[in-house]
């Protein structure tokens, strides 16, 4: 293995009596695509938050390319790329002029600055609207502006909030590609949140997952979605009124029945050869039964095991 690009070691960040990270530790690699979860309220921003050096931790320590980060050391910072979640443009700039005024921010000269944000635009399909004030471009068009104002300075490890959300589907597949295309540069990592599981799976190699500020379990997604279900998902829906009798006449004979929503839920290896019983036991207590699904276990599947059906603010 590679050292690793970013480290963080012990994080701990406390707001009064409210401890938002607890003891965090985890390695990213170059190249990868680093799946960063949890639940809302579950210390990821805080956590983001400290490994790009905008928040002092309590305790413990992130390190870049071995060498630790301290907030207001702007050599280091510089070396991270930030596109958040609510999309940050100036709107009274063109697409250009920002791009370039950010990559001067960062110290790169004017004709560099400019060369560098000619290529993210055509990289983004966002060349046509150079000269354009971004109040003026689509919700999707901003949503790539503020990926690439990201990227203006090259930097080492970017990290990506909810990079789709907004997105039509072809947009989705133009970030998704140039994602993995910059990740795959030398020198260069990603860290990825997002509460949308299956662009997950699709882009990260290895996933975190925190939550109540501790980090629960790490790995690559197959190997987690092994751990987590040894195989498949059976579901069966079953009439909302039916929801709960229909859960007690099925754990009856399969004990590891949950309900979701109103399908009733087994994660095994092998669900399929389950069928029978659980049909039998729906019959015995007289409920009906509707649409019968078999699918592999998701990260998703994962999510909700290790931090539950709880909805959370």
């Amino acid at each position: 293995m590679p050292a690793p690009l970013l480290q963080v070691e012990g994080l701990t960040r406390r707001f009064g009596a409210l401890t938002a990270v607890q003891d965090l530790s985890l390695e990213v690699y170059p190249g990868e695509i680093f799946g960063f979860l949890g639940p809302n309220g579950a210390g990821k921003t805080t956590s983001i938050s400290m490994m790009c050096g905008l928040l002092r931790p309590d305790a413990g320590r992130v390190l870049l390319a071995g060498r630790p980060l301290r907030r207001g050391d702007g050599a280091l910072r510089a070396r991270t790329g930030v596109a958040p979640q609510n999309v940050v443009v100036w709107t009274r700039l063109t697409c250009l002029e920002q791009l370039i005024f950010v990559g001067q921010m960062y110290g790169l000269p004017a004709a560099s600055a400019r060369r560098r944000a000619e290529e993210l635009l055509e990289a983004m399909g966002l060349a046509e609207k150079r000269a354009q004030l971004a109040a003026t471009l689509s919700g999707g068009m901003q949503r790539r502006l503020n990926l690439i104002l990201a990227l203006v300075h090259d930097p080492e490890v970017l990290i990506l909030d909810e990079p789709e959300a907004g997105l039509d589907p072809q947009s989705r597949v133009l970030v998704r590609d140039y994602v993995r295309a910059w990740a795959a540069a030398p020198g260069h990592t990603v860290i990825l949140t997002s509460h949308n599981m299956d662009e997950v799976e699709r882009l990260a190699s290895r996933v975190a997952i925190i939550d109540h500020g501790r980090l629960l379990v790490t790995g690559a997604p197959e190997a987690l979605k092994r751990q987590a279900g040894g195989g498949d998902v059976l579901e069966v829906d079953v009439p909302l009124p039916h929801c709960h009798p229909a859960l007690a006449a099925v754990q009856a004979v399969l004990p590891g029945a949950t309900l979701a929503g109103s399908a009733l839920s087994l994660r095994q290896a092998q669900a399929i050869d389950a069928l029978p019983a659980l049909l039998a036991a729906l019959q015995a207590a007289g409920i009906p039964h509707g649409e019968v699904r078999l699918r592999q276990t998701s990260l998703e599947d994962v999510f909700i095991a290790l931090t539950g059906r709880r909805l959370r603010q």
